[in-house]
């Protein structure tokens, strides 16, 4: 397996997309659920390795990313099945689409490249943009909101927990003296007062200094690591025998939650799945080499086992 064959759309480069084959499995007649579309390109490889005869759902909270998605799956434009909405909701889209059963699901965590790209979405340090991190535009809080009202100790809690930032406490007070004087309005504001926050050692470092403190905002403002969890007890319920959840992970926090779901629903007094990736499986040196973002992926699979009767054929919408 190597992702040297994977296909390029509008730029990107879908990450394990060879791996992601292998491990689904994709079978002519099969229905899959992407729950993080994003461009597109992980669910063509798999409708191309399904055939004809596939019915995809293929859900994204960003309309943006569906919008884009649509022209690089227009081929395959009657086997796919558009949603918006987060995949926290999985089963209330599964039962408006009347899918009661499915061969496979695929989660591709964390944030898009096409995403970190957008200078508008405020995701990204590197562009000049307002502070807003939202996935889903149509939600009201944004990152910006956060910055400029959470209470320092409460800003510095979220800066440790989900970005693992052992200076949150100097980065959270240099965020709140800046804030006296003005409201930090853009990206490129608020990771210069972070870099002034931070001894100069730290500014030099692997990482820019603003880079946790980004990654910790954009969880907080969307919520991305309460979902995961009863995402993927949906999942595997709604699995057939010898169906397959695939997750794609970027960093510790989303790998670890993952890891430890999967082995809570493995246990054998009451096992659901059983854990096919010992060791959760990482991109190939070529695959390293010609797409960076690729380096820090890690991907688990679990597998449905039988129990008791047989369950009755999964349902497509008419």
């Amino acid at each position: 397996m190597s992702g040297g064959g994977d296909l390029e759309i509008h730029g990107h480069v879908p990450v394990l997309g060879d791996e992601i084959v292998y491990w689904l499995q994709p079978k002519p007649h099969g229905c899959y659920v992407d729950c993080t579309l994003g461009l597109g390109g992980t669910a063509r490889r798999i409708l191309q390795a399904c055939g004809p005869e596939a019915h995809l759902i293929a859900i994204d909270q960003d309309p943006h990313a569906i919008e884009s998605a649509r022209e690089a799956l227009r081929p395959h434009f009657s086997n796919v099945s558009f949603c918006h909405g987060n995949f926290r909701d999985l089963s209330s889209i599964l039962d408006t689409l009347g899918i009661s059963q499915v061969d496979g699901f695929l989660f591709d965590l964390g944030i898009s490249s096409a995403q970190l790209a957008e200078p508008d979405r405020g995701f990204s340090f590197q562009h000049e943009g307002p502070i807003d991190m939202r996935m889903d535009p149509s939600q009201s809080l944004t990152a910006g909101e956060l910055v400029n009202t959470l209470p320092e100790e409460e800003l510095a809690n979220v800066i440790y927990e989900f970005g693992e930032e052992r200076l949150s406490r100097r980065i959270a007070r240099g965020i709140v003296r800046q804030r006296t004087l003005s409201p930090l309005r853009t990206t490129s504001e608020l990771a210069s007062v972070i870099q002034k926050s931070v001894p100069p050692a730290y500014r030099h470092g692997r990482l820019h200094p603003a880079t946790r403190t980004f990654q910790a905002l954009r969880i907080a403002v969307n919520n991305e690591l309460a979902a995961i969890t009863p995402a993927l007890h949906n999942a595997v319920d709604r699995l057939v025998p010898g169906g397959r959840v695939c997750v794609i992970s970027f960093h510790s926090l989303e790998d670890r939650l993952v890891k430890y779901t999967f082995r809570a629903l493995s246990q054998p007094s009451q096992a659901k799945v059983k854990i096919l990736t010992k060791k959760p499986c990482v991109a190939s040196l070529e695959e390293r080499k010609k797409n960076p973002r690729s380096r820090s992926a890690k991907l688990r699979v679990v597998e449905k086992i039988s129990e008791g009767p047989a369950i009755q054929e999964k349902g497509h919408p008419q």
